[in-house]
């Protein structure tokens, strides 16, 4: 397993619920998210930053 840090804009929705479905949703394109806070807002968009887990490959040998 492998932990990444990564950062993400999103548009705001028109509920706190959906924006938090829109968030996560955007961040298991990246992984398995473990946190997440948003960082900034405006009217256009919430920078995000995560933290989020990948399933590292196994290494196989010829």
């Amino acid at each position: 397993m492998t932990t990444h840090f990564i950062s993400a804009e999103i548009a705001p929705q028109e509920s706190a619920i959906k924006t938090c479905q829109a968030i996560e949703a955007e961040l298991q394109k990246q992984g398995e998210p473990l946190r997440w806070a948003i960082t900034h807002a405006d009217a256009e968009k919430l920078h995000v930053e995560a933290v989020v887990t990948t399933v590292a490959e196994p290494i196989t040998t010829p």
